[in-house]
């Protein structure tokens, strides 16, 4: 079986896509890491090391003692909170990647795996049904790191055979973790508010469109492109990935269906500039034709199994 490193996997996306790694690979085969201590009790079925990213030494033993084969790089300071600290947020996603993609050419690792996002795009970019090649022009630091990335993936990949692989993920929503400081993460945060009988003060004007998906299509849509053949993946900067667009207004309406109470008010804050410099609907059909995508959840299918499985979870 291949030895699976997760970096970062207490975050958002890995809390969840750790288990469904586990449950292919099993979980003596999966090392779950992240800087947080505590953050790493909820990985009771796999292997678990409190690791820093930046601490370069310690990772690269680590993928020689372990005999790793795959990373999937997670590790990131997302768009909002690298705004309050850029200088910090170019380090840790930059360099960490390029230490990650620079391990994997010197110990010849089979795949790695870093996540990109929407936030590439920028207030030049197409708005609606947004290309896979088009102009970018990010205005954040986060936005910057992630265009800058994909080229380091995508010069991996051509000069030096690193079978690095990655998606522009769009908004993520799930119920397995809080907000991590994304600008998209109004849309987890509000979820919890309705259930705690709490009014909802978002920071996105009611009408501010983003692509978004539920965290189930997430993760298929990664172990889909993860285990693609590798003469699928034609895209080696990073794979456009869509599922659903929404309003602030669209998703307190969903919620209102089911707790007729709940209310809303809206205060848009400097996140409004962030979300107002990125797409409204993005095409994904190269992801589509390259290896099989297809997204399962529409906006009230994901909030009613949201709202059946969040209150019985605990943090």
């Amino acid at each position: 079986m291949e030895r699976v490193l997760i970096i970062g996997a207490a975050g958002q996306l890995g809390s969840e896509l750790t288990q469904a790694l586990a449950d292919i690979y099993g979980g003596e085969n999966v090392i779950a890491t992240d800087i947080q201590p505590q953050a790493l009790e909820k990985f009771d079925y796999c292997k678990t090391k409190v690791l820093d990213v930046m601490d370069k030494k310690t990772v690269r033993s680590l993928v020689k003692s372990e005999n790793v084969k795959q990373i999937y790089h997670l590790a990131a300071v997302l768009s909002a909170t690298g705004e309050k600290n850029p200088l910090f947020a170019w380090q840790l996603n930059m360099d960490s990647l390029l230490f990650v993609l620079e391990l994997a050419r010197e110990e010849k690792l089979d795949k790695i795996y870093w996540p990109s996002s929407i936030a590439v795009f920028g207030p030049n970019t197409p708005k609606v049904n947004t290309p896979q090649f088009c102009v970018k022009e990010p205005n954040t630091v986060y936005g910057i790191s992630k265009q800058v990335g994909e080229r380091w993936c995508e010069y991996y990949f051509q000069k030096y055979g690193v079978d690095v692989r990655s998606l522009r993920y769009p908004g993520l929503i799930g119920y397995k973790s809080l907000p991590g400081g994304g600008t998209t993460d109004y849309a987890v945060d509000i979820y919890h508010k309705a259930i705690a009988g709490e009014h909802f003060v978002s920071f996105l004007k009611e009408d501010t469109y983003l692509p978004m998906m539920y965290m189930p299509d997430a993760i298929k849509a990664t172990l889909d492109l993860m285990h693609a053949p590798e003469e699928n993946v034609k895209i080696r900067s990073s794979y456009n990935l869509a599922a659903i667009s929404f309003s602030p207004k669209e998703i307190y309406e969903s919620i209102k269906k089911h707790y007729p109470d709940f209310t809303i008010s809206y205060e848009p804050d400097f996140r409004q500039s962030i979300a107002d410099s990125w797409p409204d609907s993005i095409d994904d059909s190269r992801a589509r034709e390259d290896w099989g995508w297809k997204h399962e959840y529409d906006l009230e299918k994901m909030t009613e199994d949201i709202l059946k499985h969040l209150p019985t979870y605990s943090f």
